[in-house]
């Protein structure tokens, strides 16, 4: 891990990609270290070390910060079936790596005799999906097509759709979520804050604390983390990482989403981003809090002034 990271700090790069590349890396890293029962520290790439698959993770997080989509939806994954052959010998498909890294992720098995699904790929997923689930309804712009190099019964392809969802006939949830919960009466303010920036610098929906009382009238916090449901375990380890609690209760749901789409508003005083959220027969639009109040500072205008300026 530590070559990748020095490869991947001399790049020159946006510092946003970087995160993202050593995101995906440190999931491989996870799996492999959880794989062969060793530290991260002494976990060895081999074939996802090589010199492209530092371009192919690299390329994908570039491409992916420059297109900024606002959701990406992945079906389910098709794993193939049968053995591979790699650096350890032949292993079943998919490979224990692979495996660890889609735990909680919707896959199958097929009669396509062979790995469909690489840890590399399967960390890319994982580090970018924001749903697991089948198309959604949507209208398309664009579609592309990646082509692999060996024949199957099938074609050997992975493709992406680029377009807007759309309203469907009936008003059903779209989303999967996770409510994880747990009661903390043990930890001081700035850790119970330094874990909430934690979890949401993780991509959780929402954190929130509420207050309430346990056993023996002691005052305590609930801690709530709101997440899609193919990420509750990834969260439910953070809560246990970052806070006393030694256990965390999980509640799955349904969720009613609107899509979410930005535009901005030109002011006297600069451009502000607006959110709208459009579904349902419902279309909202509100402003960017950190916009408004940059010019609020530099301006001195209030919060009417400068939304109907």
């Amino acid at each position: 891990m530590k070559d990748i990271e020095e490869m991947v700090a001399s790049m020159e790069l946006p510092e946003t990609v970087r995160e993202n590349v050593l995101q995906v890396y440190g999931q491989i890293a996870q799996a492999e270290a959880k794989a062969h029962g060793r530290p991260v520290s002494e976990v060895h790439f081999h074939e996802v070390g090589a010199l492209d698959a530092v371009a192919d993770i690299t390329g994908v997080c570039l491409l992916l910060n420059e297109l900024k989509p606002d959701r990406i939806v992945v079906s389910p994954i098709n794993l193939g079936s049968g053995n591979v052959r790699c650096a350890h010998g032949i292993l079943p498909v998919p490979a224990p790596a692979t495996a660890s890294i889609l735990q909680g992720v919707p896959c199958y098995m097929s009669e396509i005799k062979g790995e469909l699904c690489t840890p590399t790929g399967a960390a890319l997923l994982r580090t970018f999906a924001d749903e697991f689930r089948q198309m959604p309804t949507m209208s398309v712009e664009k579609i592309g097509y990646g082509m692999g190099k060996k024949d199957f019964p099938r074609a050997n392809c992975v493709r992406a759709f680029w377009g807007e969802e759309t309203e469907t006939a009936d008003a059903a949830p779209n989303q999967k979520i996770c409510e994880l919960a747990a009661n903390l009466d043990d930890m001081t303010p700035e850790q119970l804050g330094f874990a909430m920036e934690k979890l949401l610098e993780m991509g959780a929906r929402d954190v929130f604390y509420t207050p309430i009382f346990m056993k023996k009238s002691r005052p305590a916090v609930l801690l709530t983390c709101i997440c899609l449901a193919s990420d509750a375990d990834r969260f439910a380890k953070e809560i246990l990482s970052w806070t006393s609690t030694f256990g965390v209760r999980r509640r799955d749901c349904d969720r009613y989403a609107l899509s979410v789409s930005f535009g901005e508003k030109e002011t006297p005083w600069g451009k502000i981003r607006v959110k709208t959220g459009e579904g349902y027969g419902v279309t909202k639009s509100k402003y960017e809090y950190e916009d408004v109040a940059a010019i609020m500072r530099k301006t001195g205008k209030t919060w009417r002034e400068v939304t109907e300026g």
